[in-house]
């Protein structure tokens, strides 16, 4: 049997059930019907960018149930976090004691992976119809952080000719390869430096969305 890897895209039960990929019919006046056809927003009002809450099962106790199922001996501690397409599950691996040899390190991680994959694909997937959302895993040994897959998500934007300047600085600079890598340091750089406001700013958004999400439908 051929083996996947620790990151699982397939279908679940939830809102990812019978999506249509690609252009939906058409409807009575030429335009496209179903979700996201039509040349409104197709949700009513609400933050623009097409997702509010309600569109996908909730995840705030994410970190709670993974506590609760995760088999006891695996991690002495757990990072869980959970975005709109993913949640990531690192912890810290129980019973090993922090190493500054870096082989090492990658060799107690590389072993925990190999032992616990089969126990990890089934955790993934009662997630993943939980919370309709894909399961990421990593694993940590001291100042070691490793993680086996991660999903990576395109978004597009539009730049004017000052933005993209900035980007092409950093890649004639050497700083990034491309364009979207450079976009993407950029991201990392505002987040690493913004960490307190943005903490606050998603806090005050998801009082929003869950208010917004509770409401009466229209």
């Amino acid at each position: 049997m051929r083996e996947h890897n620790d990151t699982f895209p397939r279908p679940v039960d939830g809102p990812s059930r019978g999506r249509r990929f690609g252009p939906g019919p058409r409807g009575p006046r030429g335009g496209r019907s179903g979700p996201g056809g039509g040349r409104g927003r197709g949700r009513g009002p609400g933050r623009p960018g097409g997702w509010q809450q309600g569109d996908l099962p909730s995840a705030d106790d994410a970190a709670a149930w993974f506590a609760g199922r995760l088999p006891e001996g695996w991690f002495d501690d757990v990072d869980v976090v959970v975005d709109r397409e993913e949640i990531t599950v690192v912890g810290a691996l129980s019973g090993v004691e922090p190493t500054t040899d870096q082989a090492e390190a990658d060799g107690r991680i590389a072993r925990f992976r190999a032992d616990t994959r089969e126990q990890r694909m089934a955790v993934a997937d009662e997630a993943q119809s939980r919370y309709g959302r894909t399961v990421s895993w990593g694993a940590r040994v001291g100042e070691t952080r490793t993680m086996f897959t991660h999903l990576a998500v395109p978004v597009m934007t539009r730049l004017r000719q000052p933005e993209r300047s900035v980007l092409d600085t950093l890649v004639d600079a050497g700083v990034a390869r491309s364009r979207s890598d450079a976009l993407a340091w950029c991201v990392r750089l505002v987040g690493d430096h913004a960490d307190s406001w943005l903490g606050d700013l998603r806090e005050a958004m998801s009082e929003v969305d869950k208010l917004r999400a509770s409401g009466p439908e229209l």
